[in-house]
Parts: C-alpha cells; structure tokens; sequence
C-alpha cells in the first residue's frame, strides 16, 4: 500500500522513520516534505499529484486547512486517514464524501516503532459502511508503528491527553529526575541513562504485571523505607493533583482551537 503524506511536520516525519519507506509527502511550503524526502526517499509532490498517486491518504497538515485541503483532492476518492486533533471524523467525512475515512491519533513514540496509536472506532451508520480487508489493511500498516488500541470516538480526547501528550510528560519527569540527581553529584549524561533505562523497565514490568500499578508500587516499596519516604514527599507536592489537573486542561482547553 503506498502511503501519501499531506503534511510534512513532526507527526508526518516520526511515522514515515517508523515505517522507513519512501515516502509521498506534500507541505505548504515549508521545505520539510524535500528534507524528508532526502532522508528516507521518495518524492516530494503537490497535494494533487500525492492524491493522484498514493493509495491511501495521510491527512497530517492543520486542522485549519481541512477544508482548503479537500477542495484539491476529495474527487480522487482516495482511502483517508486522519491523524488531526480536535477534528471529529465526521467533519473529515464531510469533506471527502466519497471516500472510506479513518480516524487515528499516534504520538511521536511511532518515530521508534513503540507509540500507541488510538482508533476511533466509528457509529453506526448505514449510509456508509467501511470495508473489512481495507480496515484491516489500513490498522496493519499503523500496528508496525507501535500499539493499535480501538475506542469510541467519544472517548478519543481523553485517550490522547494520556498518549498524544506523554511522551512530554515522561520527557519532564525524567528531566525533573536528573535535575535532582546533578544536584546531588551525578553527571547529567549518567543521571539522564538511569532515568531513561529505569523508566524503560517499570514500563516493561508494568506489562507483564497487567498494567497493575499498585502491584508494582508495593513492591519496591518497604515500610518506612527510603522509597516510602520519596512516595510521601511525591504526594505531598501533589503529584497526583497535578496530573489531574494536566488532563483536565489537554480534554477542556480554554480555547478549543489552540492545541
């Protein structure tokens, strides 16, 4: 299946490394489809030829131009995926009327081939009905990129305040993390490996614990020991009022189109 890109940003560019094809990709022209283009090969093209040529099309530009976007292409009735945040897929679906859409929401992870990739699994509606094998093809082609997990549409904004903005939040507690332990002595190049790699085995420890946190939690942790005493000064900086307080703001921004 050859995939086209329309749009070349950060998304676009950590999904074409994970596949690490050639690439079809288009920008407005900012000069980033050429860049990735000599990295992986490729062409890059206008949005037109891209439609044109690609099997199935990869809507990765601002959720602004969707509709300037579908007036050079939506004829084509080309397979759609969309990966824009804040755009439902029947507001896609309505610009590319004759098209099967799909709507994904990856984070940057895929760049590794270890992102998680949330599908939103559509209504019911009988007057469109996705084909089976294009579906399975489409979520294959997603699943070399990382984790697959399907939810209602509904449910999408809150899955991508835990997955689409993560990846950030991991960056700053582990930065948080080594900021602490150069203050104590360790060198920032060695603090930043024990973070990362310590980080690297809870996650793979939490897997094969079911995802059980508390488990995990409990486990490490003696009583009165020192990691009962990080916990507690954790807590009491509020730690888990402040993530509370993050995906509130990710799911109801003051300004839903300021993302």
């Amino acid at each position: 299946m050859q995939v086209g890109l329309i749009g070349a940003g950060n998304m676009a560019r950590a999904m074409a490394r994970g596949w690490g094809d050639p690439v079809l990709c288009s920008d407005s022209g900012s000069g980033r489809a050429q860049a990735l283009v000599e990295e992986l090969g490729g062409e890059a093209l206008s949005n037109r030829e891209l439609a044109e040529r690609a099997d199935l099309i990869v809507l990765c530009h601002k959720p602004y131009q969707l509709a300037q976007v579908a007036a050079e292409i939506a004829e084509l009735a080309k397979p759609v995926v969309s990966v824009l945040g804040g755009t439902p897929t029947v507001q896609v679906q309505g610009e590319y009327r004759n098209s099967p859409v799909f709507k994904l929401m990856p984070n940057t992870p895929v760049e590794v081939r270890r992102g998680v990739i949330v599908y939103a699994e559509r209504d019911p509606d009988p007057s469109f009905v996705l084909d089976p094998a294009l579906e399975s093809q489409v979520l294959e082609l997603f699943g070399r990129l990382g984790t697959v997990v399907t939810l209602p549409e509904r449910l999408l904004e809150v899955a991508a305040a835990l997955t689409s903005v993560g990846p950030a939040y991991q960056a700053l507690l582990a930065e948080a993390q080594v900021d602490a332990a150069v203050r104590h002595g360790i060198a920032a190049p060695l603090a930043g490996r024990l973070v990362v790699e310590t980080a690297a085995g809870a996650a793979e420890l939490l897997a094969s614990r079911g995802y059980d946190t508390l488990t995990v939690r409990r486990e490490v942790t003696s009583p009165g020991g020192s990691t009962a005493r990080g916990l507690d000064a954790l807590e009491r900086a509020g730690i888990r009022s402040a993530f509370q307080d993050a995906i509130d703001a990710v799911v109801r921004p003051p300004n839903r189109d300021a993302r």
